[in-house]
């Protein structure tokens, strides 16, 4: 057992789902060319103002009040001052001592099937820094300044995740909220919801942090995990060789699956924090606050709740199917067609439907699979048209050519057999040929019944319907 104990906090910065930028009209559309989305606001020409955009103030908002946090009625615009080419005002505007959302918790799932609660300091409202690229460009660094001034929410957890999977796991919960919440597309790739995670080590049993490295700019899970377990082996294995661990931030490099050194961390105090002369407190009335908590979806918790009472699912299930709100969404219109079989239809969502998804990683199936579709092979299963095995054979047909069930299976003559007589011909003949067989079968040997039923299934092509077999067959071969 390991002496040591990991803490790690996160720092989540989710971009907010709006069109323009959080203190200017420019657009926040991924993809535009270099520089074509920075207006003089968001260059730091002399003379501009800044102008807060208020869909920014209820998206965060809204975010404070489905993590149960406290939003306060009067926050604080803050310059944090640093000097990088990417920054063109030599500050950004964040949110310091008195931020948008305080106190907060998120609940999250462990592996052994618990639950763990994660403290959430604070979410505050920033905008975001522009890109340096050096892809292309020999000897020189490009600076692109179309994400300066993104709207972004930063949501920072207490220290209180013990473990990368666990960092994950709350990552993860987090992601799923904000695109419940429709305040972030939660697209990695495109930068919008990244972190970083603040990592040290302790023996176990001790108070005390230790030092903490932080590692910047993690845009995938697979890395997070990767990265903080990296962390931590360093960390470890250099107390232990009697060094120290220095206060400093790092960034991941995936190609080697290491941590390397960026710079000193810097604490609060070396960013001269100040409020923002430009800009008054953004002061919240309780009117508004119940506006935006009215207009709140059901949240992902909530709705796993109900399909475990609504649908008699498992609470692993129901964990699955709401992991997206889209997916949710999909499964409750594929129920409502077959409201007798809620279990069939979580299997084949999470089993068949979404095997295919990631296969050709898609998000949504209602494109290629809509709901009434799948519910429509379900529906011959449940009618015994076709059997289990078959309808999985169908389903690839549906998904490849766009076709109905029912199409399906009369085009490829599927229809499963239940003619009882019609059954009772091929076990018949089965016997007939397998004379040895089914004397050892007399004589004991049980375990041959798998033998016959495969002979059956095989001769009907797998249209025989199991259960009828597996009657008929046990009644013929008693004699």
């Amino acid at each position: 057992m390991s002496a040591w104990e990991t803490v790690i906090g996160l720092e989540i910065h989710a971009q907010l789902a709006t069109r323009s930028k959080i203190f200017s009209g420019s657009a926040t559309a991924y993809g535009a060319p270099p520089n074509a989305q920075a207006n003089l606001v968001d260059l730091g020409y002399p003379g501009v103002l800044p102008v807060l955009n208020a869909e920014v103030v209820r998206m965060a908002v809204k975010l404070g009040l489905a993590i149960n946090g406290r939003i306060a009625p009067r926050s604080v615009f803050a310059r944090k001052n640093y000097f990088y080419p990417d920054l063109p005002k030599g500050y950004q505007i964040s949110q310091y001592e008195l931020p948008i959302v305080a106190n907060g918790a998120l609940d999250i799932e462990l592996e052994d099937g618990g639950k763990k609660r994660i403290g959430i300091t604070r979410a505050h409202l920033e905008e975001d820094a522009g890109k340096s690229l050096h892809e292309g460009l020999p000897g020189v660094t490009g600076i692109d300044l179309n994400r300066a001034g993104t709207p972004l929410v930063e949501i920072v957890s207490e220290p209180d995740l013990r473990s990368a999977r666990e960092a994950v796991a709350y990552m993860k919960k987090v992601h799923t909220l904000v695109r419940y919440l429709e305040i972030c597309d939660g697209n990695m790739q495109e930068g919008s919801f990244r972190c970083d995670a603040n990592v040290s080590v302790r023996k176990i049993g001790a108070q005390e942090f230790g030092t903490r490295a932080e590692i910047k700019n993690l845009n995938s899970f697979r890395y997070i995990e990767r990265a903080i377990n990296f962390e931590v082996g360093r960390q470890i294995e250099l107390i232990e060789a009697g060094g120290k661990v220095v206060q400093e931030t790092r960034l991941y490099d995936p190609d080697k699956g290491e941590t390397r050194s960026m710079r000193s961390k810097e604490e609060a105090n070396d960013y001269r924090y100040f409020p923002d002369p430009d800009l008054l407190p953004v002061v919240l009335e309780e009117k508004f606050i119940a506006s935006v908590r009215a207009s709140l979806p059901e949240l992902p918790d909530q709705k796993a709740a109900r399909f475990v009472s609504q649908y008699t699912l498992s609470g692993y299930d129901a964990a699955v199917l709401t992991a997206s709100r889209e997916l949710a969404d999909y499964y409750e219109s594929v129920v409502r067609e077959v409201p007798q079989e809620p279990k069939l239809a979580a299997n084949w969502v999470m089993g068949e439907l979404a095997a295919a998804l990631n296969k050709e990683n898609l998000e949504v199936a209602a494109g290629k699979m809509p709901a009434a579709r799948l519910a429509g092979l379900l529906a011959r299963i449940m009618d015994q048209t076709i059997s289990g095995k078959i309808a999985k054979e169908v389903f690839e047909a549906m998904w490849s050519d766009g076709a109905s069930a029912d199409a399906v299976i009369a085009h490829k003559g599927l229809r499963q057999i239940t003619d009882t007589a019609a059954i009772e011909r091929v076990i018949d003949e089965v016997m007939a040929q397998s004379p040895g067989q089914l004397a050892d079968y007399r004589a004991g040997k049980d375990k041959l019944f798998g033998f016959f039923v495969g002979q059956v299934m095989k001769a009907t092509g797998g249209k025989a319907n199991p259960a009828q077999v597996n009657e008929l067959l046990l009644r013929k071969l008693r004699g």
